[in-house]
């Protein structure tokens, strides 16, 4: 077992350089987009020595631990491994909280990914990460990507395609209004809305260029086929956008890179 002075991993954020939507399967959208992470921002993730009569997360303000990502995807590892641990009657979860929610930069899916690498290697479970992402896509689109903890990556699908890319090296700059995007809210507007207005010649060889030379030839709507939808749902965003920014996934944060 993991020493206890290291039972802690970071989860970091990310922000969407593109995203476009592709098509609609099964309820649910496929996309192509380059996921960037975020060095400088990421939340906590602890196991902390305390015994639990039920499973125990800190940190998370008032969300419901039955419907927290980190929650769900303990489930779907017991699930799918067939797992019975004792671990978590003697540890609880802490998360420290510095990605806000609702902001597009995958907080809860990088925290469940998080949980998911910790408790493979504390407790030496022996899940390969390609197991692993597939068990957290079943919680989440985003947790993939965040698994496989690359610095960028194409990703597509329904989120479950990863796809490493040696990106050009650029600073971030974050700017997230105090406004809280609904991710299902934002889909639902834009298959409702926009989803006729798809294109996609309009994005074809995206995944083999950098994210600076997309960004260089579009706007921020172009970027992201969700931004649109968020400014329906969300009017109160138009205001907001520092002039060319960009948009990272269902909002409401918008970046800058240099």
């Amino acid at each position: 077992m993991k020493e206890k002075s290291k039972m802690t991993q970071k989860a970091h954020a990310k922000i969407n350089t593109f995203l476009k939507i592709t098509g609609h399967k099964n309820g649910y959208h496929t996309l192509l987009s380059r996921f960037v992470k975020v060095p400088h921002l990421y939340d906590t993730i602890s196991f902390v020595p305390q015994e639990c009569e039920i499973f125990t997360i800190e940190g998370c303000g008032d969300v419901p631990v039955e419907v927290n990502t980190i929650y769900k995807s303990f489930l779907a590892m017991q699930k799918t491994l067939d797992l019975e641990t004792d671990f978590f009657k003697y540890h609880k979860v802490v998360v420290e909280k510095n990605i806000p929610s609702g902001a597009g930069l995958g907080g809860g899916s990088s925290d469940a990914a998080a949980f998911m690498c910790l408790f493979n290697e504390v407790c030496e479970l022996g899940i390969n990460t390609p197991t692993l992402a597939k068990i957290g896509s079943t919680v989440g689109a985003d947790i993939p990507f965040f698994v496989y903890d690359y610095e960028a990556a194409n990703v597509s699908g329904f989120g479950e395609v990863v796809e490493a890319f040696e990106d050009e090296a650029f600073e971030i700059e974050l700017y997230t209004p105090n406004i809280h995007c609904d991710t299902a809210l934002v889909y639902k507007t834009f298959k409702k809305e926009l989803f006729d207005e798809i294109e996609p010649k309009s994005f074809e060889g995206w995944e083999k260029l950098s994210s600076k030379e997309i960004l260089k030839n579009v706007d921020a709507v172009m970027a992201n086929d969700l931004y649109k939808a968020s400014l329906l749902a969300y009017p109160q965003l138009i205001t907001e956008q520092p002039k060319g920014w960009y948009f990272s996934g269902s909002g409401s944060t918008f970046f800058n890179i240099k």
